[in-house]
């Protein structure tokens, strides 16, 4: 088969090459898959760098969740069982950590619904308690993870203010559905947020950027707000005052999604549950930008790397084989 492979870190374009390999052998309680789409997420860019706090021996295949088809014709989500990653064409994945691909969505959709939603719906429901009628703000809410906060907000009720980067971004967080869109390359975003909520702010910030970021949510947050850091994608950890975070009466709140699985497993599938009841209800879907065959994972994941992706680029390996639809189309 064909897989995507790391032999020695660093930036995707160079580090990812694209090899004949033999399929990988399911072991004990796992499940071969053969994948029909592989999400690109920030992750991918950090193992390939050697950044992340998971280093799998080399060589190894990045892609850390898809949508598969089991020996019997299921279609499920699945992470699969690093080294041997998503950008191939057969993966295997623990067969106990399996999720039924909902039917309202097509390969790449559903390869794109489960980290960035799960994290999205931990972060806001379970860690930052989001009421209906509260202030939402979503930093990088063009992107993968952050269309997934800007939808889950707004099915959940909540005002929504996206926070992007460029015209281009600004037009996609419109079509989101947020209710005031920040520029933060023309806009201060601080002066904007007060203006919007009369001064309030926002009571609770979605923050996947870091950095300037977060130093900026700390200024427009709530009394009683709260602040959910998930990752650094600015490349820069902030380090909180907390002598600030005293006066203001706000919370820091962090989220790590995938501690769920090891201490409390049984919430994973209940809120795969719940994602797949908003999905028919067509509350929330996956915003696919592009879908790429995979000869072009190595690119995908390098221009998710550098910032200028919007919504989410899913590699589907069958793209390109024959007469498969284009790769910005929609069929599967």
């Amino acid at each position: 088969m064909q897989a995507w492979r790391v032999h020695t870190p660093g930036e995707p374009r160079e580090a990812m090459r694209l090899e004949e390999v033999p399929e990988p052998v399911p072991g004990e309680g796992e499940v071969k898959l053969r994948v029909l789409a592989a999400n690109v997420n920030f992750p991918d860019a950090l193992l390939v760098r050697g950044q992340y706090q998971i280093r799998p021996p080399l060589p190894f295949t990045p892609g850390v969740e898809i949508c598969g088809e089991t020996e019997d014709g299921r279609r499920v989500i699945a992470n699969p069982s690093l080294p041997h990653g998503g950008f191939a064409e057969y993966v295997t994945a623990p067969a106990r950590a399996l999720l039924p691909a909902p039917d309202t969505l097509d390969d790449a959709e559903a390869a794109a619904l489960h980290i960035g939603y799960q994290t999205g719906w931990f972060g806001l429901h379970r860690r930052a308690r989001l009421q209906a009628g509260e202030t939402l703000l979503v930093h990088a809410a063009a992107g993968g993870v952050g269309s997934a906060a800007v939808q889950l907000g707004k099915a959940a009720g909540a005002t929504v203010i996206g926070v992007v980067g460029g015209k281009a971004k600004a037009r996609t967080a419109e079509e989101l559905g947020c209710d005031l869109v920040i520029d933060r390359t023309s806009e201060d975003l601080v002066s904007r947020v007060k203006e919007f909520t009369a001064g309030r702010g926002a009571d609770v910030v979605y923050d996947p950027v870091g950095g300037d970021a977060y130093t900026a949510s700390a200024k427009c947050v709530a009394f009683e707000g709260r602040i959910v850091v998930v990752g650094f994608a600015s490349g820069t950890i902030p380090a909180p005052a907390l002598n600030h975070a005293l006066v203001k009466n706000y919370s820091v709140l962090g989220l790590h999604w995938g501690l769920y699985a090891t201490k409390e497993p049984a919430s994973i599938g209940a809120c795969h549950a719940e994602l797949t009841r908003l999905a028919a209800e067509g509350a929330i879907k996956p915003l696919v930008s592009e879908r790429v065959p995979l000869a072009g994972a190595a690119d995908a994941v390098q221009r998710l790397a550098d910032g200028t992706t919007t919504g989410r680029l899913v590699v589907v390996p069958a793209l390109g084989r024959t007469s498969d639809p284009a790769p910005d189309g929609g069929a599967r």
